[in-house]
């Protein structure tokens, strides 16, 4: 018997779906500490009623109207919903499967289905939202997968995503070494100026909420060294179609020329930054452009080759990192939290954050990008990433203090994304009537 793409998406929901409160449920939160996205604050409460935060403010100081239930975080820590900045919800650990073979071998629907998991357990590692930087082969499935959740078929977080991104052609993989033969491609490729104004258009006439542009990759005479692709021009002419529909542009940089271009066009972030410089951050920081330094890919990559933490050296691309990251914080570089997910495990997702507080970020301010700035950045501001009146209601509660310890933030006790509960609330809880 065949089964429809549909069909499977309706068994895989049966045996992973959640059930999240009414829309018009209204909760009085009471933490012992809230992190409103720039500080914390002791013996704070948040009232959040339908999608949205009403008030937060010191204990005994709101007043919540209508019905309402409060739930009592003992020992617990209240934060805006955490803002994945750099995922691939269609990917999974390269350890599994090598990038290439997923990209060849697994079919859109299996990719799907791997992806409505991906989706759950980054939700309820405590991530409301992910940006999403390209489906790696699979078209605009991206797409799909972001209405599906915002329709409430499948639970997951709130996605802003790039779908097919855009390489130049014969830059990217899967490559190939006999030329006659026609393989998909993990991005569309498109070169000189009208190919790129067509190629960014038709992203976003199919559901792009931004464009990704690789502006190097691994093309030179050494097949293993990156080289910039795009000229400054034709990066530019990108940003403007980008802009011209109120669009970010965000670029894949690993080389020093190639991450100075990306910033003098004017894209929004740099992503991976490995061999940055203080004139190339110095640059970033007068343009205002933000880094996404997506640490963990690094060192996952390098351990799936043997490499392990602690016994054996750094390798080269991860002490490089490590150095980039460095002269960012010196710098003053604004810095997003995205660990690109995907080449490892969706749902470890904290794992960047943990990482950025080794290679010397304090966590307060880890947990600052991993929230209002992410948001800020990405041009969410104004939604979610704070606790405070008017905004929605993404919230999380953790045990401990990760301002203290950051890895902390691992121990979820609440989920909340829009309002809705996805996860039950290790706390005691009351009804109460006004």
């Amino acid at each position: 018997m065949k089964y429809s793409l549909f069909s499977l998406f309706l068994f895989l929901i049966q045996g992973i779906s959640l059930c999240a409160q009414e829309t018009d449920s209204a909760y009085l939160l009471q933490p012992d500490r809230v992190f409103d996205g720039r500080n914390m604050h002791e013996h704070w409460d948040v009232w959040v009623k339908g999608h949205q935060i009403m008030d937060a403010g010191e204990s005994g100081t709101l007043h919540p109207t209508g019905p309402f239930t409060t739930l009592v975080l003992k020992g617990a820590t209240l934060l805006p919903g955490l803002i994945e900045g750099h995922s691939h919800l269609f990917l999974h650990p390269y350890n599994e499967t090598k990038w290439d073979q997923q990209v060849l071998n697994e079919s859109i629907a299996e990719r799907t289905a791997r992806a409505v998991v991906h989706a759950r357990n980054t939700l309820m590692a405590g991530f409301t939202t992910v940006r999403d930087l390209g489906t790696e082969g699979a078209g605009y499935s991206d797409v799909g997968l972001k209405e599906a959740i915002g329709k409430g078929i499948i639970p997951g977080p709130r996605m802003i995503v790039a779908t097919r991104a855009i390489v130049a052609t014969g830059s990217y993989g899967p490559k190939r070494k006999n030329l006659e033969h026609q393989l998909v491609r993990g991005a569309a490729e498109a070169d000189g100026y009208d190919a790129l104004i067509k190629e960014a258009r038709t992203q976003i006439g199919n559901g792009a909420d931004l464009v990704k542009v690789y502006a190097d990759y691994r093309w030179g005479l050494e097949t293993d060294i990156s080289e910039p692709t795009f000229t400054l021009e034709e990066l530019k002419t990108v940003v403007a179609v980008a802009s011209s529909s109120g669009r970010e542009v965000v670029a894949h940089a690993s080389t020093a020329e190639g991450m100075r271009r990306a910033a003098l066009a004017g894209v929004a972030t740099i992503e991976h930054g490995d061999n940055g410089t203080k004139e190339i951050f110095d640059l970033m920081k007068e343009h205002n452009v933000a880094y996404c330094p997506t640490l963990s890919a690094a060192e996952a990559t390098a351990s799936y080759d043997g490499w392990k933490p602690g016994t054996l050296p750094e390798p080269v691309r991860v002490s490089t990192k490590r150095k980039s990251f460095a002269l960012a914080l010196q710098e003053g570089v604004t810095i997003c939290m995205g660990g690109d997910v995907g080449v490892f495990t969706h749902g470890d997702n904290a794992r960047e954050m943990e990482a950025m507080v080794r290679y010397g970020m304090k966590p307060l301010e880890v947990l600052r990008s991993a929230t209002s700035v992410n948001a800020k950045v990405f041009g969410y501001g104004d939604k979610i990433g704070s606790i405070r009146k008017g905004m929605l209601a993404d919230l999380i509660a953790v045990s401990g203090n990760p301002a203290d310890t950051i890895s902390a933030i691992r121990n979820i006790r609440l989920v909340m994304k829009e309002g809705h509960i996805y996860s039950a609330p290790l706390t005691h809880s009351s009804k109460n009537h006004p």
